[in-house]
Parts: C-alpha cells; structure tokens; sequence
C-alpha cells in the first residue's frame, strides 16, 4: 500500500521542475513510509510513497520498463492485486520475465501484454499512473468499488494527480477553492460520483480510467454492477456466499509483514476473522486480532437509537470460541475532542468529515495502536452496503420514501433543523439538490426485465448504497489507516462477491426477515450464537457526556470568533439553541451532535487548508 503522485503537461518540460513533483509526493510520507522514488520524462513526472508489504526488498517504485528504444512504459501504482500469482504465470506463459515477487511488476507487464485490457483481469484494490511514452498517453485507472483513492485537476494541457487531495494542492499553481456545489458536496450526505468540495479538484470514479493525449481526456468505464437473473435456489446461493467469501479472505491474508483483523463482534468482522483464523492456525499463527472500546463504557452503555448493544461482549464471546490472539484498545473519551487530534485527523482527511467526528478520531487512534503490531489489517467494512445490512432496508416508510434511505430516516439535510445562514440555505437549496442527485443516481440503476416491482425497488437500495455512501466509509478507512502506514484490506469488497449478491433477490437476500440473512446462513457454523443472533450495531462511538460538553464548547467558541473565515456559513441561533440544550434531553442528540461535528469539521477545514469561498 503507498502514495502516489505526479504531474503530466504536454507543453513543458518537467525534468526542469522536478521539486514540485518531489514536494508533491513527499505530502504522501505518511502513506509509505519505507522509500520515496521519482521518475522524470519530458512531459511526465511520477512519484510514490511505498509501504512495503509485498517483495519487501524488489518492490520500489515508480517502476520503469524500456526495450531499450523510445517505448518506455513507466508506472506509479497503489494497491494490492489478489490474483496476481494467476496472473504472472500466465505473463510468463506469453514470453514475459520477472525481476521481482511483487503485484507491481505484474501491472507493468501485464499492460505490456494487453495494454487498456489489463484493468479487466486486475482482483483487488487498486490506483494507479501509468505513461506510455511511445502512444503518447497517460492513464489513471482505479479500482472496481473505489477502496483506493485517486485525485486530479486538469491543469493547462495536462493533468496533476494524488492519492489525496493535499498531494494536488502542493503544486504551486493550484489552489484551495470551494464553490456552491462544492458545499452542496459537504452539506448532503450522498456522494455525487467524481465530485469533491474542492471546486477544481476531481476523483477518479470507481472502475473509471482517464486517458489523457495532446488532443484532450477520455473516459471509459471497465466495471459497473450489472443485472443478471440468479438462478440458484436458497441452499445454493448460501453456500456460494459462503465460498466466494472464503475465496476472498483467503487470497488477502497474502503478506510479507505482520498481519491482523479488526474486530468488533459483529457479524460481519467476525466472520472476516474466523476464516482468516482457519486459514493461519495449522501453520501456528492464531490470527492477530483487534478492537476498540472505551474506558467506562463497559458498564454503562445505553442503546441511544444507531448503537443497540455493546461490542467488547461479543469480542469476548468471539476470541473464546476461536482462540485467536486479541488485544482490547481502550480509549479515553476525552482524547478524542482534544483540539491536537482534531488537526491530525484532518490533516489526514484533507475534507470536511461526512461521518460522525469521535468515530473518525477513535479509529484513527485505533488504527495507530494497531499499526505497533501490524502492517496489514483485514475488515469487514462494506457488508452492509452490499447484503442489506441497515435496519432501514427493513423499514417499509423508508424503503418506499423518494430519497436517499439513510436521509429518509429524519426527512431532512440536517438534523438539527436550519443550521446554515439564511442567505446560503437560499442559494445552495440543498434539498433540491439532493432530490435531483436521487433522481441522477436512479437513471444509473441497471434493470432486469421480468423483475418484480419490489426487487427492482430492493435493487434500487443497494445501488445508491454501493454508489453514494460505501464512498465514506472506504474514504473513512483509507485515511485514517493510512495516516499512521497501515493497510486495510476489505474482503467483501471482492468483485465475484459484489457482482453475485448484488443479483440475489431481495426476499432470498433476507429470507428470515432479518439483516443480511444470507450472509448469516454462509457463516453461522464458524462463529458463536451470541454473534449468530446479534442485531447490527455500528462501529462504536462515545457516549462519555463530557465529550458532548467538549464539542459545544468549541461551537460556541467559533460562533463568538466573527473574524473566523467560515463564521457567516452558519445560523448563530440555531447553534446557540443547540449548546444551550440539556445533553441528557432525548436520544435524538445523538443525530444533533453529528450535525456540531460536521460544521466543525468544515470550519476547520477551511482554515486550515485556506479554502476560498467562491459563493
């Protein structure tokens, strides 16, 4: 897992500017952590950060392939390929010869062979640069699902690139702006596909690859979901689960450094972990496994609406029944509103936080207690998205609401009602907005004729889930883990997987009228019933009142700071309404206080980061 970055312009040449593309990929230190390289060509400059897990000693890049004329092929790739011993014995059954053990050459060599083609034969996660100076273009490719991260902005006859957002904005002509849809992009919880809060700033879609020549950029996609009738009855399509998931967890414990899970007794990490316990133990490594609580929280949790159960419970239940070799990270609710960790996790995210803030702090915090132990860490981050795993795929009002389902759940942007000035409420008009991007991302759904209305409908859910929130939770993961060098890997996020549960019908996804009953049937024979039977709770957020306290104090200091630049974006009465009100008033603060996190978090993120707001 690495960093890259680079710099392609058809009119200059780079060689002469070689700090800029090394001040770019050094933003990208803590990603990899073990080497830098650069690479220079007349109108090409790659860098890349290497965290080495695979071919510790072969590996580095950017990695470079000359025939020894003008066709130089020189790539800067991030990622791990999970079938890339399959695919290097087929290379090397087409002529080719390897230097190294590692997935990168395999890439390289296996663009040599099937040029664009290569993107379709890739199993894993995956961004990458590539230049082919005898064509004359240059690729950016990224994965199927987008576990990966890849950002540009076009800039004069090229392109500038990063793994994140802050290797762009360290080249000198680039600048921090937000505009009104960029905000549009922070304010609604629904993530557009390509667009980011930076105004000139893109993403690289999830299955897209950009090729860039002198006569402009193109587009294609290499894998969307796609609608195919399931012919298996319920037995089969239980085991098929089962088995595709043994598949992929088995193909991603591969590495050459210390390995783990992440655990949170939970259905879904559990099973993760009981597979990868099968598979090491025989060889005498019970897997290494991890969770996270917090100090006080064992005897005084209280179900507040999203968390109905306490997870350290199960952990226990799980490591008896398995025998794996588990550690408990405990954390002080405190720490997580320390103004010091607010920066770092920001600086991490380079975007305002869409996702609850102490839950983006603590795994950051968890993540850096891992990474002492381990390099590499599986997680069952995704199989929600993919099995239906929410309580609101169950509930008819929100199943059959004309919106996004995780915002039909309080049938406005915010929850804590008109937090934005009058004036900007009036010119972003969000809930248009948001209606219109519900309607964007239903013209993408693909269709099965015959289907019934109600699983066209349940088709439709898992669409946007896997389109316009899994986003936030992968971007989630990948910056907090990478902040501190560890890779994450997410075996429901394999292809196979995703492309077979996505056809399941919905009344055989949930044949007991239960969360991701079929995921549950593959699995039950490996894991406890305590886990068999729990209901979904999500990762686990502090309920210690002091952090409550913390985060209002800080709201109340930016309200009364009128020279802050992101002061006028909010209502100052609908806030100090807010952090007046008792903390112990009702369950619903729980909703209220994401909403204190994300202005916060915007707030910071503008100045930290000197965002001009051009709105």
């Amino acid at each position: 897992m690495c960093g890259i970055a680079g710099w392609l312009d058809f009119d200059h040449d780079i060689r002469e500017r070689r700090a800029i593309v090394e001040r770019m990929t050094q933003t990208l230190a803590a990603r990899g952590p073990d080497g830098q390289g650069i690479w220079l060509d007349e109108h090409v400059g790659l860098g890349h950060r290497r965290l080495a897990v695979i071919d510790i000693a072969g590996g580095a890049q950017p990695m470079v392939h000359q025939d020894g004329g003008a066709n130089v092929v020189a790539l800067s790739y991030n990622g791990e390929i999970y079938n890339f011993a399959a695919l290097r014995a087929e290379l090397e059954a087409h002529g080719h010869r390897f230097s190294t053990r590692c997935d990168t050459e395999v890439v390289l060599k296996g663009y040599l062979q099937w040029q664009e083609g290569v993107l379709e034969r890739l199993e894993g996660m995956f961004a990458f640069a590539l230049w082919d100076a005898g064509r004359q273009q240059f690729l950016l490719a990224r994965d199927f699902l987008g576990v990966k991260p890849l950002y540009y902005q076009r800039l004069g006859n090229g392109v500038v690139f990063g793994s994140e957002p802050k290797a762009i904005l360290a080249h000198p002509d680039v600048r921090a702006r937000t505009d009104e849809d960029g905000l549009r992009q922070v304010f609604v919880l629904a993530r557009t596909p390509g667009a980011t809060p930076y105004a000139d700033i893109r993403e690289v879609k999830p299955g897209e690859m950009l090729r860039f020549e002198r006569t402009g950029m193109r587009s294609r996609h290499f894998w969307k979901l796609s609608a195919r009738p399931h012919d298996d009855d319920l037995q089969r399509t239980v085991e098929c689960v089962g088995e595709l998931l043994e598949t992929s967890v088995r193909g991603q414990i591969v590495s050459d450094v210390p390995l783990c899970t992440l655990l949170s007794g939970g259905l879904d990490s559990s099973a993760i972990t009981a597979i990868a316990h099968e598979a090491t133990a025989p060889q005498g490594q019970p897997m290494r496994t991890f969770s996270v609580d917090f100090v006080g929280q064992d005897g005084g949790f209280a179900d507040d609406g999203p968390h109905k159960s306490h997870d350290t419970p199960f952990v226990r239940d799980f490591v008896r029944h398995v025998g794996c070799n588990h550690s408990e990270i405990v954390l002080e609710s405190s720490e997580l509103a320390d103004a010091s960790l607010d920066k770092v996790v920001m600086r991490a995210s380079d975007l305002p936080l869409n996702l609850s803030g102490d839950m983006c702090s603590s795994l950051y915090r968890l993540f850096r207690e891992v990474r002492r132990e381990s390099t590499v860490a599986l997680s069952g981050e995704s199989a929600d998205e993919i099995f239906g795993g929410y309580a609101w795929f169950h509930h008819p009002a929100v199943v059959n609401a004309r919106m996004f389902p995780w915002l039909a759940m309080t049938g406005s942007v915010f929850h804590s009602g008109d937090i934005l000035d009058h004036g900007l409420r009036e010119r972003l008009r969000l809930k248009e907005f948001q209606a219109d991007s519900y309607t964007q991302a239903l013209g993408e759904v693909p269709r099965l004729e015959g289907e019934s209305p109600r699983d066209a409908r349940m088709r439709e859910l898992a669409y946007l889930h896997m389109t316009r929130f899994l986003q936030f939770m992968l971007d989630r993961k990948d910056r907090m883990s990478m902040a501190v060098g560890l890779e994450v890997r997410v075996p429901f996020c394999d292809r196979a997987l995703v492309d077979y549960v996505f056809n399941i019908p919905w009344d055989m996804k949930a044949f007991d009228g239960r969360e991701k009953s079929v995921l549950r049937a593959a699995v039950q024979h490996r894991l406890p019933r305590s886990i068999v039977d729990r209901v979904k709770s999500p990762y686990p957020s502090t309920q210690d009142p002091a952090y409550e306290r913390a985060l209002r104090a800080k709201v109340s200091a930016l309200l009364d700071n009128v020279a802050h630049p992101a002061r006028g974006l909010f209502d100052e009465r609908t806030f100090r309404r807010l952090v007046e009100r008792p903390i112990d008033a009702d369950r619903s603060l729980h909703y209220q206080r994401a909403d204190l996190e994300r202005v916060l978090s915007v707030a910071d993120w503008i100045e930290t980061y000197d965002v001009e707001l051009a709105c």
